[in-house]
């Protein structure tokens, strides 16, 4: 059984990017998928006052993992205006998840200095989400 990866960008006060990344060609059932899907939201949802815990004990952005729930990871890196990339993951290695968020935070930069973005808002570029879900099958499969 492949258990999909979560990856969320999380800014100031909502969720600026969601993409669930199935790493496996293989597909459950649809009750399932909705229901992990739903408790996959709640594991990152809950983790998030441990992020802001985590942030104040280290210089690094990258904060590791922050949580772990049922078999599952949250991996975190806080960029240095505050915006969260958390990914949930059944405990991939640490510098493959590093080297993840590395790439995306990359994405996101370049993102950030399009002059028709604006700071803090969801992000719907359909590039963005084609190199996201690309760097999550080569780093995270």
């Amino acid at each position: 059984m492949s258990t999909p990866v979560l990856f969320v960008i999380v800014g100031k006060n909502e969720p600026l990017f969601e993409a669930e990344i199935d790493t496996h060609s293989s597909i459950g059932a649809p009750g399932q998928n909705d229901l992990s899907t739903r408790q996959n939201y709640f594991v990152l949802h809950s983790a998030l006052d441990l992020v802001e815990k985590s942030a104040f004990t280290t210089n690094s952005m990258y904060l590791r993992v922050v949580d772990k729930v049922n078999h599952q990871q949250v991996s975190t890196f806080l960029t240095a205006a505050n915006v969260k990339f958390m990914l949930l993951h059944g405990g991939k290695g640490e510098e493959v998840v590093k080297n993840f968020f590395n790439e995306v935070y990359g994405y996101y930069v370049k993102l950030s200095m399009n002059p028709f973005y604006k700071y803090d808002t969801p992000i719907t570029s359909k590039a963005f989400e084609a190199r996201v879900r690309a760097a999550a099958r080569a780093y995270l499969s």
